[in-house]
């Protein structure tokens, strides 16, 4: 540990806590997670269904692409509406309807205020009583099972191809005859009514619901919590005071900055022959940008479903390539090739980790992996579209075709397949990074740090095989999130920043010193939020007002680091004047700088516009969530993925230049796409439904009537300028790139025949 011994403690120190934290609530989560009842009966002892029907349902909600189709607990897709809220809503209204004719013989409507006051108060006691007894049977009213069957009648025509709703299955952006079993609907219809149902049931001996108090629905008492409130503002004072010891241990904790070194001649990396394993990185380079083609044109396409619903300009493509299969093929290829890049620039540094030289049949195993990963991708999306056009037998679904998470949509088998691959990438990379380790001599502690990030991300993926087909709903949620947020926002994060450290030292450009102390502290900082901070995507997720409390608190911390990312752009900036030669990595580092504003805007700004639970219970599931999710998911690992293919593609083609018009455009079209996508239609959108959910329910800024109003629609179609400027930049990296890997150069202009001179000598 040598003088970095005070970080390594504070690192380690930060670890114990924060997982003893997620592992402890963790266990809360399973031990207080809504009771799914053996039976639902009414009161004439009539069985309405049983858990096995609920669980039949959910797979059968997994099937249609489940998250990729509307959303749940406010979790999932945005144009379809929520299906808690939204059958909770229809349920309580098709109730008030029913009492009204059965006790004054008349409609809801026509009834008087204080006679309406009273049936809303009587309809409360009703559904927020807990009627779940010691069998575990829930016993409902006739009154309510009618308004149960009201309800179900609603969905088995909407998920069916009858002409009656084919509008707003077009509206809600569904294929016709979404799920062509009548028997397959009505197990759905019993799964969304018990999500409904802990949305709606207050916990024994609480106040509050089993999802505290989610969905805003006034009908039924359901407002935010006292302890949401105080939790809020706790997060908010968390915030401040974390900002403020930051800035006082920059201020004064931190020792003075030590010059940076002389640089070298000549840029030390061009120095190592290429090995075998390195030469075979050009298909990884391909595959990143082929992916990322791909998946921003079928994201276009996605966004034209809102407006269109079944169309693509006139033309019903809905029945082959629906909008909840191109959704999932959208956010899959997004995680392919974000992680091909990483994998790529980790199996770059391997050899020049060991001495410049591969170990045995490291070239063999770079090969492997590489066809490994084209077998997941393939496979899996084959899987996808035979799940959700119901070609794929019901009892393969989860194996192989859609599991209906979002992020984890994949089916089982695939996503065995795919860790089996990133384990395969950290043993590549130990038979690299352990022999290094093991000599004697040197600094070692930033080459720790960088393997035990490989180790991270090599084994954490697993945490996403710790749920099945038919686990609670709650369990699945906390199992997701560590590899939606603590895989991906926390050991990513780690990666990266210890690979980039690891990169300038080597490059000569910052000291080892300085390169070795700056990534303990940021892993200190990123770990410190980000791995009890995943409880904040669970506050509704039928988790209790201890894990609200945790996960407000901590992710209140992972906007600190934050702060300080405008000093991280700027030292990233002013590496580019640092050597002549570096002007051969001016692409690749303006990427780097890119990371820095997006991690600051994406993750920071509107990252913590959803993270406090007041705010998170109006507009979870509106259009704010992808604000954040576009501009953290591509803003920082979606640059950080293209800086590494850029970086990887400079020494692998070092006789290749870039090309200034094509990375002009590519630079800038992708950041100015991401700008006019955010702040012209999803943020306004977003707004606008935030205004909804406060003033009526979140049933209201997702429904029909609101989502389909003239400014809406406008604002959506706004969206294909955006779109259009993001293609344009994509589609510009990916032609340098692979004109790059061709070999193609670009004749350059005298003074980059003179930085070429002195790089090349």
């Amino acid at each position: 540990m040598g003088p970095y011994k005070k970080l390594w403690f504070a690192l380690i120190g930060v670890l114990i806590v924060t997982f003893s934290l997620l592992g402890y609530y963790g266990v809360e989560v399973y031990r207080q997670a809504p009771p799914i009842p053996a039976q639902v009966v009414s009161e004439d002892g009539k069985v309405l269904f049983d858990r096995e029907g609920i669980l039949d349902g959910q797979t059968a909600w997994q099937s249609v692409g489940g998250m990729q189709l509307g959303s749940i607990w406010g979790h999932g897709a945005y144009q379809a509406p929520d299906w808690t809220a939204d059958w909770l809503h229809r349920e309580l209204t098709a109730w008030l309807e029913l009492a009204a004719r059965q006790t004054h013989g008349q409609s809801y409507e026509a009834l008087a205020g204080p006679a309406q006051a009273a049936l809303r108060e009587r309809m409360r006691a009703e559904y927020r009583g807990n009627r779940v007894d010691a069998a575990e049977v829930l016993k409902l009213s006739a009154l309510r099972a009618q308004a149960i069957a009201q309800t179900a009648a609603y969905y088995d025509l909407l998920f069916s191809d009858a002409p009656s709703l084919q509008k707003s299955r077009e509206h809600f952006a569904m294929k016709e005859n979404t799920l062509p079993s009548a028997e397959r609907r009505r197990q759905l219809t019993q799964f969304f009514f018990w999500t409904a149902w802990a949305a709606a049931t207050e916990r024994p001996g609480q106040k509050v619901t089993y999802t505290n108090n989610w969905p805003h629905e006034p009908l039924v008492g359901n407002q935010p919590s006292a302890e949401n409130i105080v939790w809020s503002i706790a997060s908010i004072v968390v915030l401040l005071s974390g900002v403020g010891l930051l800035v006082w241990a920059w201020a004064f904790l931190r020792k003075q900055d030590e010059p940076l070194p002389a640089p070298a001649a000549r840029d030390p990396l061009s120095t190592f022959a290429l090995t075998p394993s390195q030469r075979g990185l050009g298909k990884y380079l391909f595959l990143v940008v082929a992916l990322f083609v791909f998946q921003v044109f079928v994201g276009g396409f996605t966004a034209h479903y809102t407006v269109e619903g079944q169309q693509f300009y006139g033309i019903d493509v809905s029945r082959w390539f629906p909008y909840a299969l191109t959704r999932t093929w959208h956010i899959q290829a997004a995680l392919f090739w974000i992680a091909t890049g990483f994998l790529a620039a980790g199996l770059f540094l391997a050899p020049l980790i060991n001495g410049g030289k591969d170990p045995k049949f490291q070239q063999i195993g770079v090969d492997v992996l590489f066809w490994a990963l084209v077998a997941v991708v393939v496979g899996s999306f084959a899987g996808n579209w035979l799940a959700i056009a119901q070609i794929m037998p019901p009892q393969w679904n989860f194996w192989l075709g859609h599991q209906g998470y979002e992020y984890v949509d994949l089916g089982r088998l695939w996503q065995i397949g795919k860790y089996a691959g990133i384990l395969l990438w950290l043993v590549l990379m130990l038979r690299g990074v352990v022999p290094a380790l093991l000599t004697k001599g040197g600094d070692k502690n930033l080459l720790a740090l960088l393997t035990a990030s490989v180790g991270a991300i090599g084994l954490f993926y697993g945490a996403g095989l710790f749920y099945g087909e038919r686990t609670h709903l709650s369990v699945m949620e906390y199992w997701r999130w560590w590899v939606v947020h603590l895989w991906v926002e926390g050991f990513f994060e780690v990666f990266a920043t210890t690979a980039l450290a690891f990169i300038f030292s080597t490059l000569g450009l910052v000291s080892v010193r300085m390169a070795t102390a700056a990534s303990l502290a940021s892993a200190s900082l990123f770990m410190l939020g980000g791995i009890p901070g995943t409880f904040h995507h669970m506050y509704f997720a039928g988790t209790t007002t201890p894990v609200m409390a945790v996960g407000a608190s901590f992710s209140a911390l992972e906007v600190v680091p934050l702060i300080v990312l405008g000093h991280e752009a700027w030292e990233n900036w002013r590496l580019k004047a640092r050597a002549p030669w570096m002007e051969n990595l001016k692409w690749p580092m303006m990427c780097f700088v890119a990371v820095a504003f997006w991690n600051m805007l994406g993750a920071g700004v509107f990252g913590f516009m959803i993270n406090p639970p007041i705010s998170l219970y109006y507009i979870q599931g509106l259009n704010t969530t992808p604000v954040h999710a576009h501009a953290a998911l591509f803003g920082v690992y979606g640059f950080l993925a293209l800086g590494f293919t850029l970086l990887v593609l400079r020494y692998l083609r070092p006789e290749c230049r870039f090309s200034t018009p094509l990375m002009k455009t590519a630079f800038w079209g992708l950041n100015a796409g991401l700008v006019l996508m955010i702040f012209t239609s999803l943020l306004p959108i977003g707004i606008l439904q935030f205004h909804a959910s406060v003033s009526h329910g979140l049933w209201y800024a997702r429904s029909e009537e609101f989502m389909q109003q003239p400014l809406l629609q406008n604002l959506r179609w706004v969206r294909t300028f955006g779109d259009m400027v993001f293609i344009v930049g994509a589609v510009a990296m990916a032609l340098q790139v692979v004109l790059g890997l061709l070999g193609r150069s670009f004749t350059p202009r005298p003074s980059q025949r003179l930085v070429g001179a002195a790089a090349h000598p």
